[in-house]
């Protein structure tokens, strides 16, 4: 045991390992539905680890944490810039009144309670699941004018509050959410998902499962019937039927054509009609009957994730996409705005940054990307250049300082990781011919560098943590149940009475601006629908960069 642990204190990267090994293992074990998660899990095994008394030097975190916060703002990019649109000024609205009123509540309630300004960051990442909190208060206390013992145990305090209200903030308000926040408004969530469930779009479904029912098909059949014949493709698809019908390919004389709009169909001519498949299975036989043509239907069809970054496009309805001359023999799958599928209808506005998954035959497929903007198809590669330079301006510009009322605000340079993240995450939205970061790159980006700067804010805050959560913790679990709980129900308030907001959408919209994406999923399950993610996006991006912000604003107020 000695020799284990004369070893981690000597290789502080293998305690590192260990402490994400752990806190992993930690965050994944359920009682029914609930979790600690990875973030605490990784907090919580830091701590333990940290009763070895493991010396971490702080730039190891000060990367990761840096890494983290510019994948962050990369993420919600476009949407954070959507939100400063007029059409978006409900759902700002709201996430201005919680996030505000978030720190106005922690404020207050440290001052009355007498904590000091490391417990109160600590009480306000936690409250409202802020992790960035922890980084940002962290550096605004390392820059004050105080003795460095007395700035350790200041910093040493934000894990130990943090830990005691994020099981708060994220539980409470998980069940608040969908079970009280409905009784505030006088409405019921499935009723509400009922009446709005005619413009919803598909459910989503299940990673790596998919549905056997296909929506849309392809299949042959012989020409027979009299309205059809000697009528150009372009005349048969603009026949007033209830769905989107596209001739793909046509067998003439034996042999096979590639059908455009001025093609001729003839009798006894082989199609292959593509539309939906209900759609088939109700009128196909009327065109005659069904022929099994492997060759006619053996054509090259894609399924394409294409990013919209034509200005022109945005605002525009999908209903209106469908119209445009590029959009034939394309079909919509699904619509992923700020990393959340949306439900979706005719009537559904697309923005610059949105993702559509288009399906149809390739060289359709492949016009319709061109039009809409950049097909983002798979790769493994990641633009570090683009990372890098991007973590370089934001902490250049993060080190300037502003004096507010007298008070020396800064964003510190993480903060201003951030800050570039969203310019970097917008450009590459409008231009994504450069700057791409894949899924699985930033996975390790988001979820590795949040866990490892947490593991070491643990390992140090290790020998202290016992003795701050004695001195603080039963307070703290009452006070951090006030502070989740108040904005939230402001943020309500203010939303339907005042707003005149839809239920749904305020509510996603709260769960969005509170960063508790655990409360978007209980929304959803209870209202059976997806339609609280429409609500869920831009106060997501607004509320991580406010709450954020308030690391080194809370700090400056507890002087």
């Amino acid at each position: 045991m000695e020799t284990l642990v004369a070893a981690l204190r000597e290789h502080q990267e293998l305690a590192i390992f260990l402490t994400l090994a752990v806190g992993f293992f930690i965050g994944r074990i359920r009682i029914g539905s609930f979790s600690l998660g990875t973030v605490v899990g990784t907090l919580l095994a830091g701590v333990l680890i940290g009763q070895l008394d493991i010396k971490v030097p702080g730039l190891v975190k000060n990367i990761f944490f840096d890494l983290f916060l510019f994948t962050t703002g990369y993420k919600v990019g476009p949407q954070f810039f959507r939100g400063l649109r007029k059409d978006a000024l409900p759902q700002l609205v709201v996430t201005v009144v919680l996030c505000v009123s978030s720190l106005l509540a922690a404020f207050t309630a440290a001052r009355l309670l007498g904590y000091d300004m490391g417990t109160a960051a600590g009480l306000l990442a936690g409250a409202f699941t802020e992790s960035t909190v922890i980084g940002t208060a962290a550096d605004a206390i390392g820059r004050l004018d105080l003795p460095e013992a007395e700035k350790q145990a200041l910093v040493n305090n934000i894990p130990v509050a943090y830990a005691v209200t994020y099981l708060i903030g994220t539980a409470f308000i998980v069940w608040f959410l969908p079970n009280v926040g409905p009784r505030l408004m006088g409405v019921s969530l499935k009723e509400e998902a009922r009446k709005a469930r005619g413009s919803a779009g598909a459910e989503e479904q299940e990673p790596g499962v998919h549905s056997a029912f296909q929506k849309v098909t392809v299949r042959a059949y012989r020409v027979e019937n009299e309205r059809l014949v000697n009528r150009t493709v372009a005349e048969i698809e603009a026949l007033p039927v209830n769905f989107r019908v596209f001739i793909s390919r046509v067998r003439h004389d034996g042999s096979i054509l590639e059908a455009t709009p001025d093609t001729v169909i003839r009798r006894g001519d082989v199609i292959a009609v593509t539309t939906h498949t209900e759609a088939l299975m109700k009128r196909g036989t009327e065109i005659g009957p069904e022929m099994n043509d492997e060759a006619l239907l053996d054509f090259p069809a894609e399924a394409l994730d294409v990013v919209v970054t034509n200005k022109a496009l945005a605002g525009k309805t999908i209903r209106e996409l469908a119209e445009l001359e590029s959009a034939r023999g394309v079909f919509l799958r699904h619509v992923v705005r700020a990393g959340q599928t949306m439900p979706w209808s005719p009537e559904t506005r697309i923005d610059r940054g949105d993702v559509l998954g288009l399906l149809g035959a390739r060289p359709d497929v492949e016009a319709a990307a061109k039009e809409l903007g950049y097909a983002d198809r798979p790769t493994v590669s990641t633009d570090m250049i683009f990372v890098g330079l991007g973590i370089f301006l934001g902490g250049l510009v993060g080190l300037l300082t502003v004096n507010i009322g007298g008070l020396p605000i800064t964003l510190t340079a993480s903060g201003g990781a951030l800050i570039m993240g969203l310019v970097f995450g917008w450009l590459r939205s409008v231009r994504p011919t450069f700057g791409r970061i894949p899924e699985p790159a930033m996975w390790v980006f988001d979820t590795v560098g949040l866990t490892v700067f947490i593991g070491v804010v643990g390992l140090g805050a290790g020998p202290s943590f016992i003795s701050g959560l004695q001195k603080s913790g039963a307070s703290l679990v009452v006070v951090g149940l006030v502070v989740a709980t108040l904005p939230h129900t402001l943020a309500i308030l203010v939303g339907r009475y005042l707003l005149k907001m839809n239920p749904l959408i305020l509510l996603g919209a709260c769960t969005g601006a509170g960063t508790v994406t655990a409360a978007l999923r209980a929304l959803q399950e209870e209202s059976q629908s997806k339609l609280p993610a429409l609500g869920y996006t831009v106060p997501y991006a607004v509320g991580n960069i406010l709450l954020t912000a308030w690391g080194p604003v809370i700090v400056a107020l507890m002087r």
